[in-house]
Order: structure tokens, then sequence, then C-alpha cells
């Protein structure tokens, strides 16, 4: 879930339309490691999943039915994402409402989703012609320093917690929270590597996305198992902060672990994360609030105006499918190809790249990646082979 510069906002999808027939598929199915659905039926329907018309498309969301469909998804890890800005208690909450989403999401569309746990389950579903629905916590604010709730979240299906997210938490940094700010890398704590451990133990995936550098080091040397970046792309083809570092990237073979690469204009366009900045020290400029906000702050009218009027000055710039297509290639490069993944971040950001449209956009994106000549063995790696590996490998 990534941060909208000013207000909670919604993106705006065209209106759905039923999907151009598609060849057979060229490659294994898609397992997704990171999409927002639950908190943007959160946002947009006050959690009522009927009212969402998931079967039908819904313009209003990145995610829907048919585009998971047409673009041949047969695994999704949700986010069961809530705002670092919560109190500790209300995270909990919150979570807990995150995750019961995710089953009434399967409950009223059981015939196209099928709630997994482990890497059976995910076969199992598949064969079955559902798409295998797993959980993933994005943040560590999520356990409010409780290991018991790390367990529990455990027995209720998280197969993944994120470390961070957009904020520090008092045992772990983030790329973007105040520790960074001030330029110190403070990594994890003791505590901090006791979570690590506890999640090998329970089964839980390590996720190093939103973390910084020091974390995502200091995890790997505490981790006895695989690790996943969930929805992040490479820091040495697009510089921000939230994507991983080569050096840190070059440990991944050796772990087992998988970058499933995301595609957020501004984490891979180096021209969307400049403008990115730029809008975010406007807004500060104007005293208007930036960062995400589960509530929309007020804003005064007279800087709001003016902030609209630069924002016509300078429009924001688009990324493409081309550049999600290098920072694949890079990573394929530096770790080879059976330690990359997806992360598409749908319904977890505003923007996407030209010619996605939504999750339908894998079918672009797999196109782009067979005309550079990838093998069918590397694009079946790429979209279910890695991400599987690594669900069945810290299984327990």
């Amino acid at each position: 879930m990534q941060p909208a510069p000013g207000p909670a906002q919604r993106h705006h999808a065209p209106e759905p339309h039923a999907p151009e027939p598609h060849a057979p598929e060229p490659h294994a199915p898609v397992f997704d490691g990171h999409n927002d659905l639950p908190w943007a039926l959160r946002q947009d329907f006050g959690y009522d999943v009927q009212a969402a018309g998931l079967a039908d498309g819904q313009p209003l969301l990145h995610t829907d039915i048919p585009r998971l469909r047409a673009a041949g998804v047969g695994a999704q890890f949700w986010s069961v994402f809530v705002p670092s800005t919560l109190s500790p208690e209300a995270s909990v909450v919150a979570t807990l409402e995150q995750i019961d989403c995710v089953r009434r999401i399967v409950e009223a569309h059981s015939d196209t989703f099928e709630l997994a746990t482990t890497a059976a389950d995910v076969r199992a579903a598949a064969e079955r012609g559902r798409i295998a629905s797993l959980m993933g916590a994005e943040g560590g604010h999520s356990i409010a320093g409780s290991l018991a709730v790390l367990r529990m979240l455990a027995r209720l299906g998280v197969r993944y917690m994120t470390l961070t997210h957009n904020d520090d938490t008092p045992w772990a940094c983030s790329a973007t929270g105040e520790a960074m700010g001030r330029g110190e890398d403070t990594g994890l704590s003791p505590f901090g590597r006791e979570v690590v451990s506890e999640m090998n133990r329970l089964g839980m995936i390590v996720d190093l996305s939103h973390v910084s550098p020091r974390t995502m080091e200091d995890a790997l040397d505490a981790t006895s198992r695989p690790v996943l970046f969930s929805h992040s792309s490479c820091r040495a083809v697009c510089g921000h902060p939230r994507n991983a570092p080569d050096a840190v990237l070059e440990r991944l073979p050796s772990n087992g672990g998988v970058l499933m690469v995301t595609f957020v204009p501004k984490f891979v366009s180096e021209a969307c994360r400049a403008h990115a900045l730029a809008l975010r020290d406007k807004r500060l400029e104007l005293g208007l609030p930036v960062g995400f906000h589960d509530v929309a702050p007020a804003e005064d009218p007279e800087a709001a105006a003016a902030f609209s009027q630069w924002l016509e000055r300078n429009p924001t710039p688009e990324a493409t499918v081309d550049d999600v297509v290098r920072h694949l290639e890079h990573a394929r490069e530096l770790v080879g190809p059976r330690h990359i993944g997806l992360g598409g971040d749908f319904d977890g950001t505003v923007d996407l790249p030209v010619g996605m449209d939504g999750v339908a956009g894998y079918l672009p994106l797999l196109d782009a990646l067979g005309e550079r000549g990838w093998s069918r063995e590397d694009v079946d790696a790429l979209c279910w082979g890695n991400a599987l590996r690594v669900l069945e490998e810290t299984e327990v």
C-alpha cells in the first residue's frame, strides 16, 4: 500500500469491459505477492463485499474477477494492510477486520476463490480452477509489539508479515521512517530478531518490502528460511528508497528468497520518482498534508487551489510496461531467474504504468517478456514456481 500525496484517495480505472479473448496461456498461472483489495473494499465500500460487484467488473478498483481470470491469476497474497499511523490497539483490531474481509471475499465468490495457506493448498485450488487466496500482513505494527498476537495471526492463516510499513516500529527501521529521515539506519533491535525467529518457527514468511537496507541485512542474518520482497523493485534501476539495493539482492540466491517486482510508477520510473518527490515538497511548502491517511484531513482551500495550479503546470509523468521490464531483467541478471516474481501492488497505488488495466496488466507485461526472448521456463518460474517454492520451503 502506497501513500497518496494528500488525503486518502482512490483511483478510477477505465469502465470495466469484457476482456478480449486471449490465446491459450503461454505461461504458468500468476502467483502475485501483494494486492490491497481488502483495504480498497474498506475505503470504497465499507466492507460491503456484495456491493463491490467483483464478479461483474468494478471501475473503482484495479481488481475484479473478470480481469483476474483474463490475466490467468492462479494465486494471490491479499494484503491485510492497516495504516501504521493507527494506535497499537487499533492496529490489531483493524488487521482482524482485514482478515475477516478476505474470508468474506472468498465466501461470497467461492466458485472463484479458495483459501490457502500451504503450497499443497495452492496446487489443489489451481487444479479446481480457483484462485488460491493467501494473506500477508503489511507491517509489524499489526502485532502491537506482541509475539502472542503474531502467533494468533499465524493461526488465522496469515502467511507473511512485512516487518514495517512506511513508519518505523519500535523494533524495525522502515525505508521511509523518521530514523532514515535523520540519516540513521537502525536496522532490527534484539526484539526484532526475536520476531524473525518466531516467524521462522511459525512458518510465516519474512517480507522485506518497506524496510531499510540495514533491516534487510539484519533480517537476512537472523532468518533460517527464505524471505520475500512482496512488492519492491530494484534500486539500481530506480533510486526510490522502497526498492532493494543490489548488495541485498545478491544475498537472495544463498537465502533462497524472491524479489517480487512491483509496478508502482514512482518505484519503476526515475521520472515518476522525481515528480513524486517534487510533489511532496510542494505540498509541504503549502502546508498541505502528505503521506497515507485513513481519514482525509482538512485542507486549507487556498493552499489546495495553489497545489492544483502547480499540478497543472507540472503534470505527473507516465511509467510504462518497459520500465517494469527493465527491473525484471536487471534482477534476473543479478540473482538469476529462480529468485524473481511479481508483486503488482494493485489497489494499493493510485496510478499504474500505461497499458496496465488493473490486474489484467499482466498480459502486456508477459507479452513484452516473450518479445524479449524470455524462455517459457523462466516465465513460468517468474509467474508461479518461485513464489510457490518459497511458500513450501517456509512451511512447518
